[in-house]
């Protein structure tokens, strides 16, 4: 069954003309990623895939966007180990998605900035012996470089190639009828 795979969480979704790029001849099945990230391309990626599913028929399935980071970095340093994928989830809170090889460790979640340290080590039960790596390095390298010193391995957007290689290897997380990963309960009046 052909797959499509769709990173859209570290890009704007606010122009469709990422649609016209996609192969859909045959596919059987679309995953998504979910985020966290920008909230607009991860809700019109949800949404194409949704929509061209009514007409297809073809399966649509969710994965977390920072499962597509740690499936990248594994294949770029060419050793899969404990990894945290962090990111700015804005208004001083940073979020964590902790890995050891392709297995996801805890549900993301998110921490006070300030707690981020303590908060990747505790999820790990040590001080070291693992690596960070964050999609949001341009607006907080900085800090991460501060936070996690010599465990701070740098900036990875996460792409299409991520979610595929990580869906490939644990095919356990994929979930159907895919929604945002939302790090913060609906405001309601």
């Amino acid at each position: 069954m052909k797959t499509l795979y769709i990173e859209r969480s570290a890009t704007s979704g606010r122009n469709g003309a990422w649609t016209e790029a996609l192969d859909l001849d045959g596919v059987g099945r679309i995953v998504v990623g979910t985020g966290p990230g920008s909230f607009a391309g991860i809700r019109a990626a949800i949404a194409f895939a949704q929509g061209y599913s009514v007409g297809s028929g073809c399966e649509v399935m969710g994965l977390p966007s920072p499962c597509a980071v740690a499936a990248q970095f594994f294949a770029a340093s060419g050793r899969p180990g404990l990894l945290a994928v962090v990111g700015d989830a804005r208004r001083g809170m940073c979020w964590i998605a902790p890995f050891d090889g392709y297995k996801m460790l805890h549900d993301t979640f998110q921490v006070e900035r300030g707690s981020l340290g303590r908060a990747v080590r505790d999820v790990f039960g040590k001080e070291d012996g693992f690596l960070v790596v964050s999609p949001d390095s341009e607006r907080l390298g900085a800090f991460f470089e501060e936070t996690f010193g010599a465990c701070y391995a740098g900036g990875m957007s996460p792409s299409s190639e991520g979610l595929r290689a990580f869906a490939e290897a644990n095919p356990s997380l994929l979930a159907p009828e895919p929604t945002p990963v939302y790090l913060n309960p609906a405001v309601r009046d």
